[in-house]
C-alpha cells in the first residue's frame, strides 16, 4: 500500500529517503536517525558508508547536520564530526562568539533548507545553560550569507537538496523576502537592494 503524505507534515523518513536518494550512491553518504547526540561518522571497517546521524528523529536536527555536511570539504568528510572540536553547552560569551563564527554558513543553509520544505527556521545558539541566545549580529550575518547564496548560487550538494525539497514539498522558489529577521521592520526589508535569485 502506498504511503500517503499529508501536506504540512515534516516526517524524518521522508527526509532520509530524499537525502539518500541523492547521495547514497553518488557520495556514499547516508542520513541516519540517531538516539543520542548528532554525529558525523566517515566510512570505516564497521560500516562502508559515511553517516550523518541526527538526534532523536528531530527533523530540524537532520537539516542542521546536513547543512554541516554541505559545508564540509572532501578532506573534512573523512574525519569524525568533520574534525571539529565541540565545546558543550555552557560556553562563555567569548567562546560563544567563536561558535557563531563557524555556524554562519551551516545555519544559512539550514534556513534555506527549512524554507524549501515549508518549515519554520530557528537560529541555534546551542548554549542554553549560559542563557546566551543567538545574537542579532549573528542573525544578520546568517541572513547576509543566505542573500549571498541567492545572488551567487548554492554549493552543488546544497542546491541539489534544495531542489529535491522544493519538489517534494511543492514550495516556491527561494527569494530574499522569505528570509526576513523577526526584528526587521518592513521599512528595513524594503530598503534592501533587490538581488538576483538565479
Amino acid at each position: 500500500m502506498a504511503e500517503i503524505r499529508v501536506m504540512g507534515e515534516h516526517q524524518y523518513p521522508d527526509l532520509i529517503r530524499l537525502f539518500n536518494g541523492l547521495f547514497e550512491r553518488s557520495l556514499n553518504t547516508i542520513l541516519v536517525r540517531g538516539d543520542d547526540e548528532p554525529l558525523y561518522l566517515p566510512a570505516d571497517d564497521a560500516c562502508g558508508q559515511h553517516r550523518i546521524i541526527f538526534a532523536h528523529g528531530f527533523f530540524s536536527s537532520a537539516l542542521h547536520e546536513i547543512s554541516h555536511w554541505c559545508v564540509a570539504g572532501a578532506k573534512r568528510r573523512t574525519l569524525v564530526d568533520f574534525g571539529y572540536w565541540y565545546k558543550p553547552d555552557g560556553r562563555t560569551a567569548q567562546e560563544q562568539a567563536l561558535f557563531e563564527s563557524v555556524e554562519v554558513k551551516p545555519q544559512a543553509l539550514e534556513w534555506m533548507f527549512s524554507v524549501a520544505c515549508g518549515l519554520r527556521f530557528h537560529f541555534s545558539a546551542d548554549n542554553l545553560s549560559a542563557e546566551i541566545g543567538a545574537s542579532r549580529d549573528f542573525e544578520r550575518r546568517v541572513q547576509r550569507q543566505v542573500l549571498q547564496y541567492l545572488d551567487t548560487g548554492l554549493p552543488e550538494r546544497a542546491g541539489m537538496l534544495v531542489d529535491a525539497l522544493r519538489a517534494f514539498y511543492n514550495t516556491d522558489p527561494l527569494r530574499p523576502e522569505s528570509f526576513r529577521l523577526q526584528h526587521e521592520s518592513e521599512a528595513d526589508c524594503e530598503a534592501q537592494p533587490e538581488r538576483a535569485t538565479g
